[in-house]
């Protein structure tokens, strides 16, 4: 039997998902399919009615549905609950089951671009306050990092999220950003801001200490400006294409019974689809 899997969104023909499992599949020989469906929020409901009829194993859930989904679910992680989205789901024993990767995935990326990277985090400086930065938060205070600064151009929202987190996070003001960056050993954009085709992210790193980490969750282009100034000033940039890879592996894992691996070999298939910008 040839198990179908899926990734749900509105849009949903820009994502590289299907280049990854695809890969995966032929790479372990199996019997398998993934493919894009544009469902948009209200139809979301109804999608879920075809995956319980078994017209599907499994599957991943894109912006904006991550949110809708959630409550349409049996059975919900920890996490995915702790972030109120859920971007991975699969049947089991009858039920419809959903966790949520996103942390999982800028952690994994992170240990293996940057292995010592929590022992030097005393600080991070986290830019923007959307689901992104939740599941950025959520991953840094899993691991223990003392200190972790939340700036947004809204303040209330960067205040909103704060909250979620209490005594771990800290919602400063957007105007002392500069000053913050001087300040922190980690810092990561959980924005749009710098992606191709969006505004550019104005952060100025003239403060930024040497060697300090600079994590863009973008990955069009792979190497953004951001990323581009900080390896400049003698940071240490990670660029946001393996959150993207890694954040794949459990799902991967739950439909078709096989850990994958994230190896050069993929990593270099996506950079190839990636748009020269």
């Amino acid at each position: 039997m040839t198990k179908r899997c899926f990734i749900i969104g509105h849009p949903v023909a820009h994502s590289r998902s299907p280049l990854i499992h695809g890969h995966w599949l032929a790479e372990y020989g199996l019997a398998g399919s993934y493919e894009r469906v544009e469902i948009p929020p209200a139809g979301v409901s109804g999608f879920v009615e075809r995956l319980r009829a078994g017209e599907f194993v499994g599957g991943n859930v894109t912006v904006p549905n991550k949110e809708v989904v959630l409550p349409l679910l049996d059975e919900v992680s920890e996490t995915a609950r702790a972030m109120g989205a859920a971007n991975t789901l699969w049947m089991d024993g009858g039920k419809l089951r959903g966790d949520n990767t996103d942390a999982y995935g800028f952690l994994a990326h992170l240990d293996a671009s940057v292995p010592d990277w929590a022992t030097r985090s005393g600080t991070a400086l986290i830019l923007g306050a959307g689901g992104a930065a939740r599941a950025v938060i959520h991953g840094l205070a899993e691991r223990g990092i003392a200190r972790i600064l939340l700036v947004n151009r809204s303040p209330e929202r960067a205040v909103e999220l704060a909250a979620s987190f209490p005594g771990t996070v800290e919602a400063r003001p957007w105007q002392e950003v500069a000053q913050l960056v001087g300040e922190s050993d980690l810092i990561v954009n959980t924005t749009s801001l710098g992606m191709h085709g969006q505004p550019p992210l104005e952060l100025d790193l003239s403060t930024m200490r040497p060697g300090t980490i600079v994590d863009d969750i973008v990955y069009v282009p792979l190497e953004t400006p951001l990323l581009a100034e900080a390896r400049r000033r003698g940071g240490t940039p990670v660029d946001g294409l393996g959150m993207l890879l890694h954040q794949a592996v459990p799902g991967f894992e739950r439909w078709f019974g096989v850990r994958p691996q994230v190896t050069a070999a993929l990593r270099a298939k996506l950079e190839i689809d990636i748009p020269r910008v």
